[in-house]
């Protein structure tokens, strides 16, 4: 890919792509000049994406082992040099969940994750799987923070602060916002308030949306269709680019592009879409 102009990467969960299609995903698509689209909650095949993208767009896809659920897929105006999708042990089914591309950006490889945490519930065992892919998720983390150039991107299901979620005092019990969740974030970027929060602190990953935001709420990310929420901002920030710090560095700008009105929303996310200078 050319350096000239910003590198722009989108992470969206899509809540099933062809849905999202249909609603106009194609045609805020088409006006977004983006170079890099790594989407969550795919639910759909590689010739589904195909046939929605059109040529223009090499697709890395990895579906989950139930047809109809979850799955990743990162589509780029080049091809990727290799991808992964292994994570954690293999008795560990995540596919769908995780995958990993290389991007050759200006002379240099960019490393793009498309991940999609599980969502969880708590006291079950969904989330004991949430966590065994926490952990999965941190182990490849740490190894991934050696990389000068890399960034997780997606659906991460966990806010991790208090000015993540509007209502974060009703969810203190609930899935996506338990301290042992929260912890996991400590570990990535730093704790609240410790020495180097979010600059070089726990693993050293760096929360662009957080860096770009400061310390005021969200902006958020994911509201339910149900009720008013999106019309009164009662969201969620869960979708995230989490980069190491040279990627960070390069960032020129971030946006949540929030749709202007419910009806115009093509999935219950907005877009994550950071420009980087490389």
């Amino acid at each position: 890919m050319p350096s000239a102009s910003p590198l722009r990467i989108v992470s969206a969960n899509v809540n099933g792509v062809r849905a999202a299609f249909r609603r106009g995903m194609g045609d805020w698509l088409a006006a977004g000049d983006v170079d890099i689209l790594a989407m969550q909650e795919v639910r759909a095949s590689t010739d589904d994406l195909s046939a929605l993208l059109g040529d223009e767009w090499s697709i890395l896809h990895d579906p989950a082992t139930a047809k109809g659920r979850a799955g990743v897929a990162i589509a780029s105006r080049a091809g990727a040099h290799i991808h992964r999708v292994e994570l954690g042990a293999e008795d560990h089914d995540t596919a769908g969940r995780w995958l990993e591309a290389d991007y050759e950006v200006g002379g240099r490889i960019v490393t793009v994750v498309s991940c999609y945490v599980p969502s969880g519930e708590a006291e079950t065992p969904k989330q004991v799987d949430k966590y065994r892919f926490l952990d999965a998720m941190s182990e490849r983390m740490s190894e991934l923070a050696t990389h000068e150039l890399a960034v997780v991107v997606g659906d991460l299901n966990v806010g991790h602060r208090t000015l993540d979620i509007k209502n974060w005092k009703g969810n203190v019990k609930r899935a996506g916002f338990l301290p042992e969740e929260r912890a996991y974030f400590d570990r990535f970027m730093g704790a609240e308030g410790e020495e180097g929060y979010n600059a070089g602190a726990g693993l050293g990953w760096v929360d662009l949306g957080r860096r770009s935001a400061g310390e005021v709420p969200g902006p958020y990310t994911w509201w339910s269709w149900r009720g008013k929420a999106f019309d009164n901002d009662s969201g969620w920030r869960i979708d995230y680019q989490l980069a190491t710090p040279a990627l960070a560095d390069a960032m020129v700008s971030y946006a949540v592009d929030r749709a202007d009105a419910y009806d115009e929303r093509w999935s219950d996310h907005a877009p994550v879409v950071v420009d980087y200078a490389i």
